[in-house]
């Protein structure tokens, strides 16, 4: 195992794939045959499909299809190559449709298609350090208008609050109502985005005032966690490897990638933040940020952050949770649940 391997073990929290997991049968009459597929594929690879017919059937021909998107067709049981360096990471699933003596019938398996980047090792230099509440239980951090916005969890104590940060006084505080959790949010075309985790409930403000303006249901049956945008799309976690795209203006999802640090899945990352155009996560229970290619879902740069909790005094501190770029200083601001600091940073390679 590579040496960043075993570092993304430790920081990321990887989970391995079983590879049982790996094919996937349900025809009687045709397979899909997976004599030459490897366990796990990378984005430079191509994929030879072809079907089995153990019972000398009369084929016509076969269509093959890859995440129910035809890729082409073959006349009898000639095999088609398809590439794999456009498709998304994470497991790929695939059918043939196949014609015979008049009938139809469905043959099917999946790949698992991982990362072929090695993430580079990042370095922080701690700039400062301002006061942080320690009974804020950090689920969502980021800067607007040169101010920063804090979004906390817990039933009962859920708020949201803009803040100056250097000294810890708070300008606005809104507090949810009792039945929610509050989890991340995200500013985009001068709205206030906020998530709930388990309400799957999204609320949308006025950014200037504050003012609730519409609740929405999530359009998914997923959890609320993390939540960035890219200035036209917003981008939200739902404790799994995926990271939604959702339209701000419909609120619906309109795509998704998996997380891939190398030839292994990122489980239940969390709070989001857009810098220069990658996607910057803390990993839950993890003492590290990984930065995302959010096209690939590839992780590029791995930052352990272990090294901040020697300056937490406070005994109830919690995970590492909370990530805000501000561009105006070209820094980036970290905390964590209940901490009683707030670190600004700046990272290198």
């Amino acid at each position: 195992m590579r040496n960043y391997n075993f570092l993304s073990f430790i920081l990321l929290g990887i989970t391995i794939a079983s590879c049982g997991d790996k094919i996937k049968r349900e025809n009687s009459i045709f397979t899909i045959d997976n004599s030459k597929f490897k366990e796990k594929y990378q984005p430079q690879d191509a994929i030879e499909l072809g079907i089995l017919n153990p019972n000398a059937k009369a084929v016509d021909s076969v269509i093959y299809y890859v995440n129910d998107t035809k890729i082409g067709s073959k006349k009898g049981l000639d095999k088609l190559t398809f590439e794999l360096k456009d498709q998304k990471l994470g497991y790929q699933y695939l059918k043939a449709l196949v014609y015979f003596e008049g009938e139809n019938s469905e043959a099917t398996a999946r790949i698992e298609l991982v990362s072929n980047v090695q993430p580079k090792l990042l370095n922080f230099i701690i700039v400062n350090k301002y006061p942080h509440d320690t009974a804020s239980f950090t689920e969502g951090l980021e800067f607007y208008k040169d101010t920063l916005y804090e979004s906390t969890g817990q039933k009962g104590a859920s708020y949201f609050r803009k803040y100056d940060y250097k000294t810890g006084k708070v300008f606005k505080q809104v507090n949810l109502d009792s039945k929610y959790f509050g989890e991340g949010i995200t500013f985009v075309n001068d709205k206030m985005y906020q998530l709930t985790w388990q309400e799957k409930t999204g609320f949308i403000y006025n950014a200037k005032t504050l003012k609730l303006e519409k609740t929405f249901t999530y359009d998914k049956d997923i959890e609320g966690w993390g939540m960035t945008n890219d200035g036209k799309y917003i981008y939200q976690t739902d404790k799994t490897e995926k990271i939604w795209k959702m339209d701000p203006n419909t609120q619906k999802m309109i795509g998704y990638i998996n997380v891939y640090s190398g030839d292994s899945k990122i489980k239940a990352i969390n709070e989001l933040e857009w810098i220069n155009g990658k996607i910057y996560t803390n990993v839950w229970q993890k003492d590290a940020i990984a930065v995302v290619n959010p096209i690939s879902g590839a992780v590029e740069g791995i930052l352990d952050m272990s090294d901040l909790k020697k300056f937490i005094k406070n005994t109830n501190a919690d995970v590492l949770n909370g990530i805000a770029y501000n561009p105006k200083t070209k820094t980036i601001f970290v905390t964590g649940k209940y901490w009683d600091t707030l670190f600004e940073i700046t990272v290198s390679e």
